[in-house]
């Protein structure tokens, strides 16, 4: 089975610079990694990503990894990937739901969400194991702020899935608020069963993040957004793909029976 989330129903009323501008950056970022030599890429995430014992001061870096300090790794280690699925599924949720976002804040206003929840994400996964050793790294944290800020925002949304089944193949357009719950929901049950300190995903980031979202979204919406906006197309509405131009219209638009 495959799922994959394509574009929403929010409309798309200026260019949005700060969602371009991270892709970009994260991308760039992930070709530096990729034309390390292994030693070095593998130096780069210690040097660049979030050690929470690092950041506390139980532990310390050689000096040849101490390429900023360790505050600032709450930050660069939001633009450092772990492989090409890692940054593929990250931007294409950045893509999908930040636009939205920045529409409704603003491009500076949505690059303090963004950098600000992946900051709170991070400090949410050291607070939980502070003595760990491994590096965090990922735009996920500060993605899942964003999320939670859509589903603020709007949670009446749809939002265009490929879902693909043996033989069946369609677009579904599944509700945002259904979409994001169900990811949140995951996220919360995962970081209550799996133990903070196995390596993989850091499930609390996600958790810290999502919430962080949505208060930073509150705080810093312009006056006279409205929060909660209504819907603009039909729900559980499904088509072949092959049809999908005619049917959905050109991408983040739409035709047809969504109205």
């Amino acid at each position: 089975m495959l799922a994959l989330p394509l574009y929403d129903d929010t409309p798309k009323v200026s260019t949005p610079v700060a969602t371009v501008g991270l892709v970009a950056a994260c991308v760039l970022v992930f070709f530096w990694q990729t034309g390390l030599p292994p030693r070095a890429a593998t130096a780069a995430v210690y040097s660049y990503g979030m050690i929470p014992a690092v950041l506390f001061g139980s532990a310390e870096l050689p000096a040849r990894l101490q390429a900023v300090p360790a505050w600032m790794t709450l930050v660069t280690g939001q633009f450092l990937h772990g492989g090409i699925a890692h940054i593929a599924g990250n931007m294409l949720y950045l893509w999908i739901f930040g636009r939205g976002v920045e529409a409704a804040l603003g491009t500076l206003r949505f690059l303090v969400l963004y950098l600000g929840s992946g900051v709170i994400a991070a400090l949410t996964q050291a607070f939980v194991d502070p003595t760990s050793h491994m590096p965090m790294i990922g735009a996920s944290g500060a993605i899942a702020g964003v999320l939670g800020a859509y589903l603020v925002f709007n949670p009446r949304g749809n939002v265009v899935v490929f879902v693909w089944i043996l033989v069946f193949i369609r677009l579904v357009s599944l509700p945002a608020m259904l979409l994001l719950g169900l990811w949140f929901f995951l996220q919360l049950t995962s970081a209550l069963s799996v133990s903070a300190s196995e390596p993989g995903v850091a499930f609390w980031a996600h958790v810290g993040g999502f919430v962080a979202g949505i208060v930073l979204l509150l705080l810093l919406r312009r006056r006279g957004t409205r929060l909660l906006q209504p819907r603009r197309s039909r729900a559980f509405y499904t088509s072949r793909a092959r049809d999908a131009r005619q049917r959905f219209g050109r991408h983040g638009d739409w035709a047809g029976p969504w109205g």
